[in-house]
């Protein structure tokens, strides 16, 4: 039974409600249990239960339809489609591995508590989707006219006449916080049985506040040469067998690659610079009311610029000829960035130096001037001209700044005094010229019109009213037509790039001809690491699914056909596969003997300290004899990871802040070499009462810990199968 139901009469949220449709999403599918029909096409496995595609893209149809509805398109990109699949996939994560674990615990909201939250005592769900986010005030509709706050009588009423529609997204609400809420009595059951007890936070009190300072040396391992070191590979194996666990790994899989770029040929480049002599030449014949329509046709970039410029403001190429040409001069082609261009001189008008303004704004919701506006950009337009006009017949600029002006900087800072002049202070802005730090529109009204002007100009602020109140000098602006053409490789060029990547990819086939043909050619190979079956980007490589699948469907070794990335041409070859588990040893070869070279370099400077020490000596004494230097560090404790001059060190801060002070540590092997640490002093932590305060920020911070990590274990026992990128 639903809270309607108990209220017998139906209602529904208004479109304005926000956020609606977003709910739509999130409750897609929760709490489904799903089902199996024996398909072969399953995107995955969860907690030993196949998700049947079928089923899994009906919900991802559904919120891609919400998410085109959200975000008002009719289409979407790939990277948005992708984060879609991936929402729906996390869902049906958390569906199947959290359902059972409320219904272990018998966990349900009741139809009483539910309409507690619904109407009595608004869940903080439901106050956020009954605010509006540009305001944050909660809706008129359902709020306390006295003190603007949510209203469990204004609910009662709106939820007693709503429409049929209406009643269907307010019971999507109703689920949503239904299952919220007992995904909050979860948490709370388990938050609840965390505890950290007193004599653990009197420990953890002393440990960081027991601090030491000392003398210390070390002797870096880079002292001994590596070629000085015996490894046998029974070393490696020993090494290997006794850290097997610090060897867990990820499916994943390495590659590498060459690339074979499509880029313009000379006689690519020769054949667009003579398309861009013949625009010049049409272009300086064309009509200048044509002038518009002709840069759009012809322009990479569709764009007609209609702004002025000051000298200084254009390309170098062509600053100073427009400056000094006459109109309909037309300059290029020239080269800027790889890209040709035409430019043709459109217009030549002389601005103010600088001006002095003051201005009314009228804003319009979104515009971003006042978060309380809610009047759209038609009617700010139309306030705005019949604001001018009542001025031009004589109503006072200073009465309307006051009564109608969104701009905040009218009010008075609190440095000032009742008098005194400020910016803004009755619209007025000051002087203003071409590198004053105003947005563009309201900087070129002011210098473009003259003393005494009135005009309405729009920002992305909202629409200017503005006085010209003063100008001084002038300025010529130019204005300026540019058409743009990067220069394309010919189908001809791609060719040649296609058949040189086709014949490299057949002739080396395996990757030991691979290899042996990148040292011959001299080619730039690439190496991509630790590539998942999901990713969906790569280093240095657009929309790279394609290629990510084919490393998924071949074996270490494969070589791969030319891909097409739209500029270049990739052949690929599988350099290692690393499956889910432990590392071989031939794949951390490497790391396990640098961990090995280590151990034995510490053996021998073990025996070198041992061999100095004496009992009695100070460690300025050791030092001289080993010829290493004594350096100090201060206020080291357990919670300390580096060292003065020796950097990251928290296995010797830890056994530094268990030392007795005036004692010599044996030597300790660091993070890069061997220490002795003298413990010079050692101040105790202060004595305190009780514990309370450190034990309640433990217990918090436990219970922080709580909604992530609770869910990731279950999630990592529920043995996830991932295949979603077979696909999508």
């Amino acid at each position: 039974m639903s809270v309607l139901e108990s209220l017998r009469k139906r209602s529904g949220l208004l479109v304005a409600i926000v956020g609606v449709a977003l709910f739509a999403f999130v409750l897609t599918g929760l709490f489904e249990k799903g089902s199996m029909d024996g398909s072969d096409k399953c995107v995955g496995e969860i907690a030993g239960k196949s998700i049947d595609f079928n089923v899994f893209n009906m919900k991802v149809e559904e919120a891609l339809e919400i998410k085109k509805r959200n975000a008002d398109k009719n289409v979407l990109d790939q990277n948005e489609i992708d984060g879609v699949v991936q929402q729906v996939w996390n869902q049906s994560i958390s569906d199947e591995v959290m359902f059972k674990e409320y219904e272990k615990l018998g966990i349900s909201v009741s139809d009483e508590e539910l309409y507690d939250l619904m109407i009595d005592h608004p869940h903080p769900a439901l106050v956020r989707n009954l605010t509006d986010p540009s305001t944050n005030k909660v809706s008129p509709l359902f709020a306390d006219p006295k003190t603007g706050e949510l209203s469990p009588a204004k609910i009662k009423e709106f939820t007693q006449n709503m429409k049929p529609d209406q009643e269907t997204q307010w019971i999507q609400i109703e689920n949503y916080i239904r299952q919220t809420h007992i995904i909050e009595k979860y948490n709370n059951i388990v938050k609840k049985g965390l505890y950290f007890t007193a004599a653990a936070a009197k420990r953890d009190y002393i440990a960081q506040n027991t601090n030491s300072n000392i003398k210390y040396v070390t002797k870096n391992f880079k002292l001994m040469a590596d070629s000085t070191i015996k490894i046998a590979d029974s070393d490696l194996n020993a090494y290997y067998t006794a850290h097997q666990n610090e060897f867990k790994q990820e499916t994943s899989r390495k590659i590498e690659y060459v690339a074979f770029d499509i880029s313009p040929s000379k006689e690519d480049k020769e054949e667009a610079l003579d398309a861009m002599k013949k625009i010049a030449i049409a272009f300086k014949e064309n009509k200048q009311s044509d002038d518009s329509t002709f840069v759009i046709a012809e322009s990479d970039t569709r764009n007609f610029d209609l702004s002025f410029h000051y000298k200084g403001t254009l390309s170098p190429e062509i600053d100073s000829i427009m400056f000094n040409a006459e109109i309909n001069t037309v300059v290029g082609p020239y080269n800027e960035n790889e890209i040709l261009k035409v430019a043709k001189l459109i217009q030549i008008k002389k601005s103010a130096d600088s001006a002095k303004v003051r201005h009314i704004l009228i804003a319009f919701k979104g515009s971003g001037a006042s978060e309380g506006v809610v009047r759209n950009k038609i009617q700010a337009k139309s306030m705005a001209d019949s604001l001018l006009g009542l001025i031009k017949k004589g109503a006072k600029f200073n009465d309307f700044v006051e009564k109608f002006s969104d701009d905040s900087g009218k009010k008075m800072p609190p440095n000032k005094k009742a008098g005194e002049s400020y910016p803004g202070k009755g619209g007025d802005y000051g002087w203003l010229n071409a590198k004053s730090n105003y947005v563009e529109p309201f900087k070129n009204a002011g210098l473009d019109n003259k003393k005494g002007d009135f005009v309405v100009v729009e920002s992305q602020f909202g629409f200017h009213i503005m006085e010209v109140l003063d100008s001084k000098g002038a300025l010529k602006k130019v204005q300026v037509a540019t058409i743009e053409r990067k220069t394309e490789a010919s189908s001809k060029t791609m060719q040649a790039a296609f058949l040189k990547a086709s014949e490299f990819s057949g002739k080396n086939n395996t990757n030991d001809l691979f290899q042996k043909a990148v040292v011959e050619n001299k080619l730039n190979k690439r190496v991509v690491e630790s590539i998942k079956e999901n990713d969906k980007t790569l280093s240095g490589i657009e929309s790279p699914r394609p290629l990510i699948r084919w490393v998924y469907e071949n074996e270490k070794a494969a070589v791969s056909e030319p891909f097409d990335f739209g500029n270049k041409y990739i052949v690929a070859s599988i350099i290692d596969i690393k499956l889910k588990g432990f590392a071989t040893l031939d794949q951390v070869k490497e790391e396990v003997t640098q961990k090995v070279l280590k151990e034995k370099k510490a053996a021998v400077f073990i025996n070198e300290f041992n061999a100095s020490i004496k009992a009695g000596d100070p460690i300025d004494a050791i030092a001289a004899k080993l010829k290493l230097t004594v350096e100090q560090a201060q206020q080291i404790n357990f919670n300390s990871t580096a060292i003065a001059n020796a950097g990251n060190q928290p296995n010797i801060t830890g056994a530094i802040s268990v030392q007795k002070t005036k004692t010599i540590s044996k030597p300790l092997i660091g993070n890069d070499g061997v220490f002795l640490i003298y413990a010079e002093a050692v101040t105790e932590a202060p004595a305190q009462k009780d514990y309370k305060a450190q034990q309640a920020t433990a217990i918090g911070q436990l219970q922080s810990r709580v909604e992530f990590e609770v869910y990731d274990a279950l999630k990592r026992n529920a043995n996830i199968v991932d295949n979603i990128f077979k696909f999508y």
